[in-house]
Parts: C-alpha cells; structure tokens; sequence
C-alpha cells in the first residue's frame, strides 16, 4: 500500500474514482487496452507498473478474461454438489473454450449448477434454457427459502421506505455520543467472521480529526456457500442504506461506499435503484431534513478477487490499487480510504442498526446471548432439504438450524463447511455440541465466520476438499506475505501428489506448513485456512491415512 497512490487516487474523490474506470475500461472485451490503460494512468498520474499490477490481479480485469462470454461457477458448494462437470459440458455445445471462464461464487449455492451470461446470474435448471437465455428470452427462475426462529429482524418486512426512514430521522436530533451509547448497550458484534464491536470501530472513527470521513459498506461476499448478504441487498436494501446513513452520522461520515462484488449483478442494480428512491425522497444529499447532516452513497462494483473482503485490500481497491492487505497500525479508523478516517462493516452487520435504534439497544442486547447479541442470518446449501436463508438467536442450537429449519439433509453427508472456506469443518457427530454464537465455535475448535453451510457428502473425498482449500487460497492470495503465497502453494502441491503419485505427505510437514501460515499470515486468508484442514486430519484422520505417512 502506498500513500502516495491512496491520496493521488484521492484527489477526485469518490465521482472520478480510479477502479471504477479501469472497470468501465474492460467491459467491451473483458480488460482493457493499452490505449485504455494509458489515457487512465495519464489522468489520475498513476505509474504503468501500479496501473498494470492492479488490472493483472482481478479475474474480470486481467488479460486473460479478453473475449471471455459466459462464467461457470466453481465455488465449494457446488464443486460438492457435482454440478459442474454436466454444466460445462451442456456449456460447451454453445460456448468455445476460450470463450469459457470461472467465476467464485455466485451465491446460488441454494441450487448449484450456477453461471452467468451477459452480466445475469442463473442457476437450477436454468441450463435446460440456454436458447432462450442466449436470445435474451429467458431470466432466472431462482426461488429459496427465508425462514426465521426466534426474533425476525432481518427477515421481516420494513413497508414503505418514507415509514421506514422515520428511524433515522429521528435519530438525527439526538446526538451522536447518545446514539454510541445506546450501540454499545446492543453489543452488537461484526457479522462477517471477525466479531468485532461495531461501538468501538465508530467511536474510533468519531474521535479521529479529519474534514473527510468514510462508511465502507463490505459487500465482497466471497465466502462460498454464503448469500446472506446477498438476500439483504436484494430483498431488504433499505435496512443496508439506512444502516450506512445512521453509522455516518454516529462517526461523523459524509460518505457511503457499497462495494459490491461483481459476481452479484443483480445486488449492485437493486442497491443502486434503492439509492436513486432516497434521492427522490430527499432522504440524502445536503443537510437532510434540516438537521445540518449531510450524507451521500456511492456505489462500486468489485472485479472478482476474495481477498477484497479483508478490509484493508478492499480499501486498496476502491483507490485503484492491486488489493494488497495493508500492515496495521494505522487502522482504517484513523488512515483508511485515500488516507482519511474510515469504518468498514458487512452488510448483515449494518443491516442491524434500523432495529437497535428504534427498538432500543437494551431491546437487541435481549436477544441472543450475554456475548454474542442480537441474531444471524445462516445461508443453507443444496443438500439440505429446505435449503436457504433462516434468521436466529444467537445461541440458537446448530441442531435446530440442521433438522427443524433446513429439513435435515437430502442425503449421507459427514461434515459441514461452517463459516466460509476459513471456517471450521464440523463433523456431523458434533452437531449436538454446537450453538449459533461466536464463543461456542470458538471452544469446541471451530468458526461461525459468515455462517454458510456447505455439506460434505458421504461419496466426496476430503482430500481433494483439502487440495481444493489450497489451491482456493493460492488463487486469491494478494501475494503480499509470504507464509500465504507461497504456504498455500505448497500446500496443494503435497496433497496433489499425494493423490497422484506414491508419494505420503509427511505429518511434521503439514503441521509445520499450517503453523507457518497461521502464525506468519498477514491475514485471516492465509492465517484462517489452517483451521478446516487441522479440524479434517483430527476428526478424519482414518479417511486421510493412506495420504500420510504413519
């Protein structure tokens, strides 16, 4: 991360920004020109190198997406499933090779068999309408269960927008200070995997001096197997908005950036027509209603890359730089986007503050847990019988999550991939240890990360689940520290030749490798992926025994 870079990408603002032109740049041939690249750097005077390592990152971006029609999903949920292998063979009667790429994920683990066409996704059964998909005839058909146990405060419906914002109109003639207080009351924790309070990271950004001030709202949801951040921005996109409106003012922030990863096409247009409705409603622009706060959204669509869901690679990304995960300290509270005081949250976590202040902080802190308050949206894939997204208490028991709300499983499954591809691989024999909170997965050696299930089956071998962790983490790695890029590498080249060759992967090895990583990592890509691979040699280690020498 350079400094320098952060403020020239800066001296625009958020209207000229420097990777949404790069974007706009490929999107006629899927990456830019030279001619492209050269008028950009010009403009913003950015160096060849920095313009060219930033392009030559992002799937959608680099080189080697030119010319590229349609998008095959390979994300974890539906690698299990075994969807893929007939997808892209009925593909390949209407799409050349080179005309073929890979996208991760596109959030329709709920019915796997998922690609995207000309910006839209489509999943299921989709496929069987290729003709017509191709013609411009045919839209996806997706359907999933939304459910709820407990307190349904991100799967009720909001009603009328002018009703809805009420709370945060409200909320502007108290002060920010009071607004903190009743935060910290709520307890509510960051629901993207870390659990960090919200309270603290606001009030860090309020206490910091500065004229300009960001709320980046992470909507990079590259967990595969998760979409809960995707039923919010689609099917409750004001709770988002309004929740990025009330964390800008309790922070002292003008600014609101969503960014949306590209693999969601329709989130980025549903969330860009909620924003044009506010606008109309004068619910944001300068002094809103009088109150002397003035507040404004702008919206990015990502480029494909994972890692931009670690906070600091994706501020890196907004100023047009390659998404290298930055050293901390300075936290994003202090030296954030364009070197300026800033507060990045998840989507579902944000989507929390329209209950917590008009229901009250003390109303929040009631539901679920002493630690872990408030509830979580869980996304369930298709193996369950009733696969989607169910919202609960904290502290809700797994086992109800499994077989009352998702129906039980279709068929024999032996683990689930809880928390995204860094969270923890529960075998089914500790479904009845578990509950929905932070601390009972962290005790029993696990993550509730995003809380995405995705099931093992019976049939699907765990160490190519293992090759398939490496080799995920090896694409996506920033490249930035070595224990990731290179620890994850060799990795897979291990297990690979283990399955291939008479080869046995030493056990000091592989621990050594995974210390190294976890201990050494700038980041919870390559410190996180250590833990679903120790949890499958402990719990499967009869499964994995061939693999590793005795």
């Amino acid at each position: 991360m350079s400094k320098n870079l952060s403020n020239l990408s800066g001296r625009k603002g958020l209207s000229n920004n420097l990777f949404e032109a790069l974007g706009k740049a490929a999107s006629e041939t899927g990456t830019p020109t030279k001619d492209h690249l050269e008028k950009i750097r010009q403009e913003f005077l950015i160096g060849k190198s920095s313009v060219y390592g930033t392009v030559s990152f992002y799937d959608f971006l680099k080189p080697e997406n030119q010319g590229k029609k349609v998008y095959i999903c390979n994300g974890s949920a539906c690698l299990v499933a075994g969807t893929q292998e007939a997808l892209h063979h009925k593909m390949s009667a209407h799409y050349a090779p080179e005309e073929t790429g890979e996208m991760c994920c596109l959030g329709r683990c709920h019915e796997n068999s998922a690609f995207q066409i000309e910006g839209e996704n489509y999943s299921g059964n989709d496929i069987e309408h290729i003709l017509e998909i191709k013609k411009g005839k045919q839209l996806t058909a997706e359907k999933y269960l939304v459910g709820s146990k407990g307190t349904p405060i991100l799967t009720s419906e909001y009603g009328p927008v002018t009703e809805y914002y009420k709370t945060f109109l409200s909320s502007l003639e108290k002060s920010p200070t009071d607004l903190l207080a009743q935060l910290k009351i709520a307890g509510l924790r960051g629901r993207g995997g870390a659990g960090f309070s919200m309270a603290f990271k606001l009030e860090s950004c309020k206490n910091a001096i500065s004229n300009t001030k960001f709320i980046v709202c992470n909507a990079d949801e590259g967990d595969p197997g998760a979409y809960s951040d995707r039923f919010i921005m689609e099917n409750r996109p004001h709770a988002l908005l309004q929740g990025m409106m009330l964390a800008g003012y309790m922070a002292g922030a003008e600014y609101g950036v969503v960014y949306i990863r590209g693999e969601y096409p329709e989130s980025v247009t549903i969330i860009s027509n909620a924003i044009e409705a506010l606008r109309k409603e004068k619910l944001i622009g300068e002094n809103i209603n009088g109150s002397g706060f003035s507040y404004d959204f702008k919206v990015i669509k990502a480029q494909g890359a994972y890692i931009c869901g670690e906070e600091t690679a994706l501020l890196s990304s907004i100023e047009g730089q390659r998404p290298e995960v930055r050293i901390r300290p300075p936290y994003p509270t202090q030296q954030g986007l364009f070197n300026e005081p800033t507060v990045v949250n998840n989507v579902e976590t944000l989507a929390n503050l329209p209950f917590i202040f008009k229901q009250g902080g003390e109303a929040f802190a009631a539901i679920g847990t002493q630690k872990s308050t408030g509830t979580k949206l869980i996304s369930l894939d298709g193996y369950f019988n009733h696969p989607g997204i169910y919202e609960v208490d904290m502290g809700t028991p797994l086992s109800v999550v499994i077989y009352e709300l998702g129906g039980g499983f279709k068929s024999a499954v032996k683990a689930m991939h809880i928390g995204g591809p860094l969270g923890g691989l529960v075998p089914v024999s500790k479904i009845n240890d578990l509950a929905i909170d932070f601390d009972a997965f962290a005790k029993e050696g696990f993550l509730l990360g995003h809380a995405s299930i995705v099931c093992i089956p019976e049939s699907y071998p765990l160490i190519k689940y293992i090759e398939h962790l490496f080799k995920f983490t090896a694409h996506e790695s920033c490249g930035k520290c070595f224990p990731c890029r290179l620890g994850s590498t060799r990795g897979y080249e291990m297990v690979g030749k283990a399955q291939t060759e008479d080869y046995k992967i030493d056990m000091n090895l592989m621990h050594d490798l995974l210390e190294t990583m976890e201990t050494g990592s700038l980041c919870a890509l390559g410190g996180g992926l250590p833990l679903p691979i120790k949890n499958a040699m402990k719990y499967f280690e009869e499964e994995l025994s061939p693999y590793f020498k005795k």
